[in-house]
């Protein structure tokens, strides 16, 4: 690695610094994604491969990513699996509301120290362990429902849950390992990520709504359960790409480097949490209370798209995806006013879509400043910042709902939004990471262009 004048200049090697280890797939990734081979090949095949096309034909990709999906769909099902049963047999929305608060409070105290020791100590080494932990809380919290026990004791199981792993975040920390030395494959994979955050978000509640109803209470805990264990294990099985643990003394603070994305963070989770009680609410004053999980299930739909297509563009600035975010997230509130369910699925699928670029550029912002070794730390405090906006935005949401009224509640929304846009406009530290420096990569000795 040299510096001429305002350009980086690093020389691609086969071993990782500071360590006699070949660096083997990180060398086979290069040979994958090499941004002039895939033009060779399609001047003679005719077609170049498309951008997750390639990006699954990554050594060990395929396999972490089968792992991460199934233990990531559990995500959706344990808060509605948990109120249904809760409610189901004790009687009470009042307790199952209240433990399920609990757990959220839970983890977001346990889970950044929990991804913490995954950074320090390797993701299959505390995942697997943590994981074992949450299962046998979920199991505890099933058994004490079922026996009749204290209501201390439901408490107490589901706060035990707080130790699941951020899988989201171990598996974007192997794709900025894998794909350190290609932006723009980087891009396609956060993107993945983003939307099979949206995916997960929209089948898990509809999964454990199915099971708790139609099996018995307790099938969606259970299940989700199950899923947990079976995906963490696939997961943290693939050894070959997880990111390296280094025996260096950890420099910078994750939660200093984030500066002002956390707020940012913590405001858009304000725009998710009012968006769903908002649509509840309007919805079950029109009738149709039954059918605000697939009106719901539109916007997660539209996130997921928007997100795989953004995978196959440029990336834009962060600055950009918020401002079209914050127009997007006044049209449910117009089509609200006009009292057609029609109308608000449409601006809902149009809001969603705004959404998956704004996480995908926010969570770059996030792997630019996060300290070498501390990634997935750095990414489950933004993740913690969104889950304690969503509890924000839920709580004001439902407050105005009482008060002017379901349609007034869109508001909320339409506000965090824009309070969004106004932190990221007035943010000096927001900006593309490429801003002020230009990387420029070269080839080692022997290594083919």
């Amino acid at each position: 690695m040299t510096v001429t004048g305002s350009t980086l200049v690093l020389t691609a090697t086969d071993t990782v610094p500071g360590t006699a280890a070949p660096r083997a797939v990180p060398r086979a990734v290069r040979d994958t994604l090499r941004d002039a081979a895939p033009a060779a090949r399609a001047r003679t095949a005719g077609r170049a491969p498309g951008p997750y096309r390639r990006l699954f034909a990554v050594p060990g990709a395929r396999g972490f990513t089968a792992g991460n999906l199934i233990a990531r769909l559990p995500m959706g099902m344990f808060g509605v699996s948990a109120v249904m049963m809760i409610a189901g047999q004790r009687g009470s929305y009042a307790l199952a509301g209240a433990v399920t608060a609990t757990g959220l409070a839970a983890t977001a105290v346990v889970a950044p120290w929990t991804a913490r020791l995954i950074d320090r100590h390797g993701q299959a080494r505390i995942a697997v362990p943590a994981t074992l932990i949450a299962v046998l809380g979920s199991l505890s919290l099933v058994a004490c429902v079922r026996t009749g026990a204290p209501a201390w004791t439901l408490f107490a199981s589901y706060a035990a849950t707080a130790t699941t792993p951020n899988i989201g975040g171990m598996s974007r920390a192997r794709w900025t390992h894998l794909l350190r030395d290609s932006p723009a494959a980087h891009h396609t994979a956060m993107s993945f990520e983003q939307a099979a955050d949206e995916l997960c978000y929209m089948l898990g509640p509809v999964l454990a709504a199915f099971l708790c109803g139609a099996v018995f209470p307790e099938a969606g805990t259970l299940a989700g359960a199950a899923l947990l264990l079976t995906g963490m294990l696939v997961f943290t099985s693939c050894r070959a790409t997880q990111p390296p643990v280094t025996a260096a003394p950890r420099q910078g603070s994750p939660l200093r480097a984030l500066g002002p994305l956390l707020p940012l963070f913590l405001v858009t989770g304000v725009v998710f949490g009012s968006m769903e009680v908002a649509s509840i609410a309007y919805l079950d004053v029109q009738g149709l209370g039954a059918a605000s999980g697939l009106v719901l299930a539109v916007q997660a739909a539209g996130s997921c798209a928007a997100g795989l297509l953004y995978g196959t563009l440029r990336a834009r600035s962060l600055k950009a995806c918020v401002c079209v975010l914050a127009v997007s997230m006044t049209l449910p509130w117009a089509a609200a006013a006009t009292g057609s369910v029609a109308a608000l699925a449409c601006a809902l699928l149009l809001a969603g879509m705004a959404t998956a670029p704004t996480m995908v550029s926010a969570m770059s912002q996030v792997h630019a400043r996060i300290p070498e070794g501390r990634l997935n730390e750095g990414m489950t405090l933004a993740v913690t910042a969104i889950f304690a906006g969503i509890a924000a935005g839920s709580a004001s949401a439902g407050w105005v709902v009482e008060g002017p009224g379901p349609v007034a509640a869109y508001a909320v929304p339409a506000a965090a939004a824009l309070v969004a846009l106004a932190i990221a406009l007035t943010g000096r530290s927001i900006r593309r990471p490429s801003d002020h420096s230009r990387v420029v990569r070269t080839g080692a000795a022997g290594d083919p262009q």
